[in-house]
C-alpha cells in the first residue's frame, strides 16, 4: 500500500461536507482499505490526524493518533465540550507551511463507530481533544485557517 495524495488549499474537495458512512459499509473492503491508507498517509506525512476529505474521499472518517495508538473514527460527533477554551497552535497537512492560533475546547466527548462498526465513546483532553475538533472540522468543510488568528508561515509541526 502506498500513501495517498494529500489535497492542499484551495482544493474545492476540502470545502465539501463529507457524507456519513452507512453502517453496513464500514466493514466493507473499500472502507477498510481507505482507513489503512489514511493511517499510512498520516504517518508518512508526520501528522497526528487526518480526515478522509483531505485525500479526496468525501466520507466521515478520521484517523487520530492518541496516547493509546492510531485509531479510526467513523461518523464522529462531538457530544459535549468543556466550558474552558484554550489557544491551540495548529497547522494542517492540507495547508503546508502555515500555522495559527485557534480557540478550542480543552476537552470533548466524541461518539463514533470504530473500524469494526462498533459504537465507541471517547473522552479526550488536551492535544487529543484539539485533534478531534480539528479533524471533525475537516468533515464539515472547515479548515483551521478559517478560525485561526495570528497566521504565520513555515511552521514545522502540523496537526
Amino acid at each position: 500500500m502506498t500513501p495517498l495524495h494529500v489535497l492542499h488549499e484551495p482544493s474545492p474537495e476540502l470545502r465539501k461536507v463529507a457524507a456519513p458512512v452507512l453502517d453496513f459499509a464500514i466493514v466493507d473492503a473499500k472502507t477498510q482499505e481507505l482507513i489503512d491508507a489514511l493511517a499510512l498517509t498520516m504517518v508518512e506525512e508526520n501528522g497526528v490526524g487526518i480526515a478522509a476529505p483531505q485525500v479526496g474521499a468525501s466520507e466521515r472518517i478520521i484517523i487520530i493518533e492518541t496516547p493509546s495508538g492510531v485509531h479510526a473514527y467513523i461518523n464522529p460527533e462531538i457530544t459535549s465540550r468543556s466550558v474552558r477554551i484554550v489557544d491551540s497552535m495548529e497547522g494542517c497537512l492540507s495547508v503546508p507551511g502555515v500555522s495559527g492560533i485557534v480557540k478550542r475546547h480543552s476537552s470533548v466527548k466524541v461518539k463514533a463507530k470504530n473500524r469494526l462498526g462498533e459504537d465507541v465513546e471517547v473522552k479526550a483532553n488536551g492535544l487529543t481533544a484539539i485533534i478531534f475538533q480539528h479533524e471533525i472540522d475537516h468533515l464539515d468543510g472547515i479548515l483551521f485557517i478559517d478560525k485561526a488568528t495570528k497566521l504565520t508561515k513555515d511552521v514545522r509541526s502540523r496537526l
